[in-house]
């Protein structure tokens, strides 16, 4: 498994993770020991990154996460997320008692002391600007109670504002094949920082792993059923907010070009951190054979140029104008 330095955090991480959403709510029905052998099963291919949230199962993922640091020797850098607890994302619940309190929660979730990394969880836009958030994080830190903190964003210009702050040192970002916009000026902007970039949402909420069909269907607690149209939360966290439909018709192309041997799943996340400013990619995995193939990506190069410009032809050509202009 290769490592990449995760910005100026000092870490070295996998450059495939683990995104522990799934195992903690919101993708169906879970089993936590199931959970727990995939996370077992994803250190085991070489994962060393694993990123959760407070609101994931209202703590169940990130308690599943600290069963796993627990039961392994391995070091195993974990990023969770705070902000969503708040009873409705405005900027005024930013609050310094409810950041230490929500980072509190999380320690005691975890079983540690300092948190490796927290990020603020999406929060609403009008936040990057306002300075004394980020100075509340800077005293998380004094403190003892943070190490290091970033921001997961929705936009990549909410991306380009977050990393005028000197204390984000990361920034987590849906990048995929279906979502190439932070390409064009956030990546290499990240890069010439020195800022961390975590990408999320890699395969599309499992759209560009080709499993589905037009008829597939989803369970009730599943996002991908009850968020269809961004009822619950942002669309672009579900099928990176392009049609399902669409999805499926750019899907049926893309896999025309998956090398002999491959697979979509394969393509897909090496797509993501064929570019150098990405650190670590983080698809989600309930099952160890699904944690396996993930992680075995990321024991492999960087795609050849030509295919990833082959990969940005198609995308302007069939998904673009869905949303392109959006995030």
């Amino acid at each position: 498994m290769e490592l990449r330095r995760l910005g100026r955090t000092g870490f070295d991480v996998s450059v495939v993770g683990f995104g522990a959403w799934a195992i903690g709510a919101a993708w169906g029905d879970v089993d936590d020991e199931t959970s727990l052998a995939a996370l077992h099963a994803a250190v085991e291919s070489g994962v060393r990154f694993v990123d959760t949230a407070d609101v994931y199962g209202d703590g169940r993922s990130e308690r599943l996460v600290a069963r796993l640091r627990r039961e392994t020797s391995e070091r195993i850098v974990v990023a969770t997320k705070v902000g969503r607890r708040a009873p409705e994302q405005r900027v005024e619940h930013y609050t310094p008692e409810n950041l230490a309190a929500w980072v509190d929660r999380s320690r005691e979730n975890l079983e540690t002391e300092t948190l490796d990394l927290v990020q603020l969880h999406c929060p609403p836009t009008e936040l990057f600007y306002h300075p004394e958030v980020f100075a509340a994080l800077d005293d998380l830190v004094s403190e003892g109670r943070i190490a290091h903190y970033g921001v997961s964003v929705e936009r990549s210009e909410e991306a380009l504002k977050a990393i005028d702050y000197p204390g984000v040192e990361t920034v987590q970002i849906i990048y995929n094949v279906f979502r190439q916009r932070p390409a064009e000026r956030f990546l290499p902007a990240a890069r010439a920082a020195d800022v961390g970039v975590i990408v999320r949402v890699p395969l599309a909420s499992g759209l560009l792993t080709g499993k589905f069909r037009a008829d597939s269907t989803f369970a009730a607690n599943d996002h991908r059923s009850f968020n269809r149209h961004g009822e619950s939360f942002d669309v672009g966290e579900t099928f990176a907010g392009v049609d399902f439909e669409t999805g499926l018709a750019a899907v049926a192309e893309i896999e025309r070009l998956v090398p002999d041997g491959g697979s979509l799943t394969d393509l897909a996340l090496r797509f993501c951190f064929s570019d150098p400013a990405v650190s670590t990619v983080i698809p989600g995995a309930k099952t160890p054979a699904q944690a396996r193939e993930n992680s075995a990506s990321g024991s492999r190069p960087p795609l050849d140029p030509a295919l990833v410009r082959q990969l940005s032809e198609l995308y302007r050509a069939r998904i673009a104008p869905q949303v392109h202009h959006r995030w």
